[in-house]
């Protein structure tokens, strides 16, 4: 009998603890006890114990971070700290110095006009823009083009080497500005390897004995001069080189007063590339195209 009271009793008393609430302990949803006078009460009036989740099941120890590295409770990463402009500035001229040497090297580079030979097409002082790729592709400089190349033989003979400052010699070396050591001249290509050009009186020039009508020639200029120092000529251009002349005819020292080893003509091998642009000063920018008289039929020999 008494086992009998004892466990009805004891059945009794769990049934009334699960139908009446106790303030000081209530049972949680998933087993795990609450306590309403803890710490870390929950924002709806119910308290969790410290160091649970906030699922209610309890985790041991202090908070670690997070897999992607953000504090506890889900916080976002801390961001990295950018790097100093003036840590990455070397890094950028740098990059900079390399890209301009090769744009030099094979791409385009800036001459200075440094006489009136080629007027009116050209001043002295003008900058032009000279295209260096075409000839890594074979391609060989044509009737009209304006081209700059090396000193065949010694055409320069007197002229001073004008003066550059170190910031001048920099510039020039990334090939922003011209060297003032590299001998270089700019003409404008009449004759090509087979071609006849020849020049009687004043003119006019012509090419394989079709007559050039040269817009170009500065005003007031004839084609060639009545006189025997270069102004009056026939020749043959042989394979491989070019004849070339400046539209200020009576102030260019051409391939017709050169009677150097090569008799006036300029190796294409020695040709640095076709100027493309006038790009200095801004007033005077505008390509340099091939004028219409080379395009007649007939020219070629």
């Amino acid at each position: 009998m008494g086992d009998v009271a004892v466990g009805s009793r004891f059945g009794h008393d769990g049934e009334e603890h699960r139908e009446q609430p106790v303030e000081d302990n209530v049972p949680a949803a998933d087993g795990a006890m609450t306590s309403g006078n803890a710490s870390g009460a929950d924002g709806d009036g119910t308290a969790s114990p410290s160091g649970s989740n906030g699922d209610g099941t309890a985790s041991g120890g202090p908070s670690q971070p997070n897999e992607d590295g953000g504090g506890p409770g889900g916080s976002a990463p801390r961001p990295n700290k950018p790097r100093s402009f003036w840590k990455e500035l070397p890094i950028l001229i740098g990059i900079a110095l390399v890209l301009a040497l090769l744009i030099k090297t094979f791409l385009v580079q800036a001459f200075s006009i440094p006489s009136d030979s080629m007027q009116n097409t050209l001043q002295q002082g003008d900058r032009v823009l000279v295209d260096k790729l075409t000839p890594w592709f074979g391609s060989e400089p044509e009737r009209g083009e304006v081209v700059v190349f090396h000193d065949p033989g010694n055409w320069l003979r007197g002229e001073p080497t004008p003066e550059q400052n170190v910031v001048q010699k920099a510039l020039s070396w990334i090939g922003l500005m011209p060297s003032a050591e590299e001998k270089d001249l700019i003409k404008r290509v009449i004759g090509v390897g087979g071609d006849t050009v020849e020049c009687q009186g004043t003119g006019p020039l012509t090419v394989n004995g079709k007559a050039l009508n040269e817009p170009y020639v500065y005003p007031g200029n004839t084609p060639c001069t009545d006189d025997d120092s270069g102004g009056r000529f026939k020749v043959k251009v042989p394979k491989g080189y070019l004849w070339v002349m400046g539209d200020h005819r009576q102030d260019s020292r051409d391939s017709r007063y050169n009677q150097d080893e090569y008799h006036g003509m300029v190796p294409v091998k020695d040709v640095v590339g076709r100027a493309i642009v006038k790009a200095w000063p801004i007033n005077r920018w505008g390509t340099l195209p091939v004028p219409d008289t080379f395009d007649q039929s007939g020219l070629n020999p």
